[in-house]
């Protein structure tokens, strides 16, 4: 009976990788392919080639908007860690009054949809001048409700005396923060810089709101505009959406093993 389970736990653990690594394969090998290709079913692999990369990289200006995502995913997921942390440890461990009635706005906030703001946001961003710059694709997103709650959950899972201990020893509280609390977090913290990172990379509608240029276009706003126009050859569609997959495949193999970790242990107190 134990033989049996197994072999069906392993036909369904290789069926389920079949259906999640089918499509990314998939796209791999239709990337590689000509265009003359694109009609058959069968692989060639004599006539596997490079050039819809190439076409991409050089025809389109794929480089600026290459940088342009890598600045703005950078600076809103590093701020997204600072702030977070900060507000999260200030919520967990810092005793002041409307500490609770806050943490409560925070929950309360994530459950509302990014639509509802979208209309205000694009207003007040639009009053100051920030459409169509980095600092509108930057400031508005520095801080993030889950974040705050991802952060604050896993603050109280430390034991306060390592805080209490460094108290005496004369650090203050700015001092505990970066010295003790934010070295003992690094799961939590590539969790939250996985989480940010693929989001902001991957962000489309924002961005194609806020950008009317193509040279502030980031890589998911450019690679649509290229869609437009390409979507029938398939190939060059398909080895765009693996250039812009691969930066987030990168982050996700850096930090498994902390994002493992910080999943298991957010949440215990």
């Amino acid at each position: 009976m134990k033989k049996v389970l197994r072999l069906l736990f392993y036909i369904v653990v290789v069926g389920y990788a079949v259906i999640t690594l089918g499509p990314f394969i998939w796209s791999i090998i239709t990337s590689l392919k000509p265009t003359s290709d694109l009609n058959t079913f069968a692989v060639n692999i004599k006539h596997l080639t490079l050039d819809n990369y190439k076409m991409i990289i050089t025809k389109f200006p794929f480089l600026r908007w290459f940088i342009n995502s890598a600045i703005v995913a950078a600076i809103v997921t590093f701020g997204n860690i600072l702030f977070n942390s900060m507000t999260g440890y200030a919520l967990a461990r810092i005793n002041f009054p409307g500490r609770n009635l806050l943490f409560m706005v925070v929950l309360a906030l994530m459950m509302v949809p990014g639509q509802v703001v979208m209309v205000p946001t694009y207003i007040l961003l639009s009053k100051l001048g920030w459409v169509n710059t980095y600092m509108g694709l930057t400031i508005p997103f520095l801080t993030s409700n889950f974040g705050i709650f991802l952060m604050r959950q896993f603050f109280l899972s430390l034991p306060k005396e390592l805080e209490e201990a460094a108290t005496i020893d004369g650090l203050s509280r700015f001092g505990i923060f970066f010295k003790i609390v934010l070295p003992l977090s690094k799961p939590a913290l590539a969790t939250q810089f996985i989480f940010m990172f693929t989001g902001n990379w991957n962000s489309f509608l924002w961005p194609s709101l806020l950008t009317s240029s193509d040279n502030m276009y980031t890589l998911p706003v450019g690679l649509n505009s290229f869609y437009g126009q390409y979507y029938q050859f398939w190939n060059q569609v398909m080895a765009g959406a693996i250039l812009l997959t691969l930066p987030t495949i990168v982050i996700f193999l850096i930090f498994q093993r902390y994002f493992v970790k910080g999943i298991s242990t957010t949440g215990l107190k």
